[in-house]
């Protein structure tokens, strides 16, 4: 690919978390709990938790701390989970949007407040830059032979509010609205079609492109926002050329 991708935010941002397995496992569970606090612990009448079982299987969590996450979600050890959402600003005018799982507001708005101030950005307030964002449902599916235009007119053709279908390198990025994530679930099982990736995503409207050194300096603050086990999500709007990638 030349220049940038759209969707390189994305998996740069999967592949440094997927480098931090221990913190990962940790989201993935808190995941698990929250959509079982939200809508129960029956998967066939919850979806959230059924694609939040998916995920953790996907990376190889051990079937005894999904169930240990359901009991939690269930409120049998007394543990609750917020969530929570953080805006700011990094260096360099990047907006950064940060989604949170805690069990203590104080503790993770004050950490999250600490990061940016140490590393030269500023923590704002709910919508200053929320509005930069569309929320959207993402899936990644390897090509695996398919042919990219009877894939595309099935998936369009489809009930599962599938807005646009790309190829980006060996896998197909599928997009759809926030608000058609659950039907476009649904419509993935129903076609036997298992996405490698299916997450919800906060896709920049517009991106900012910084030089390299620049480019280093937000990441160090994206890295240790992700490394703070309330985080579950840092989103940003900087635009991850080619160069930047390699760089990091």
């Amino acid at each position: 690919m030349a220049g940038h991708s759209k969707w390189a935010n994305i998996k740069h941002r999967k592949g440094a978390q997927d480098k931090k397995r221990s913190k990962l496992f940790t989201k993935l569970l808190k995941e698990i709990a929250v959509a079982t606090k939200e809508g129960g612990p029956d998967t066939d009448s919850n979806p959230r938790l059924r694609l939040a079982i998916q995920n953790a299987r996907k990376a190889n969590v051990p079937k005894d701390n999904i169930n240990r996450a359901i009991n939690k979600g269930s409120g049998s050890d007394g543990t609750n989970y917020d969530e929570i959402t953080l805006e700011g600003y990094a260096p360099n005018g990047i907006a950064v949007f940060v989604e949170c799982l805690t069990d203590n507001n104080r503790r993770t708005v004050a950490n999250i407040r600490s990061y940016f101030n140490k590393y030269g950005g500023s923590l704002g307030t709910n919508g200053s830059v929320s509005f930069m964002f569309e929320r959207k449902g993402v899936f990644i599916i390897p090509v695996d032979g398919r042919d990219e235009e009877e894939f595309t007119f099935e998936l369009l053709e489809e009930d599962g509010g599938i807005e646009d279908v790309i190829v980006e390198g060996d896998n197909f990025i599928v997009t759809c609205p926030f608000e058609s994530y659950g039907q476009a679930n649904a419509m993935f099982e129903t076609l036997k079609i298992e996405p490698d990736s299916s997450t919800l995503e906060r896709i920049p409207t517009t991106t900012n492109t910084l030089t390299v050194d620049q480019a280093k300096t937000v990441m160090k603050l994206i890295d240790i926002i992700e490394d703070d086990d309330d985080v579950q999500n840092v989103f940003h709007n900087m635009e991850m050329t080619e160069e930047i990638m390699n760089a990091l």
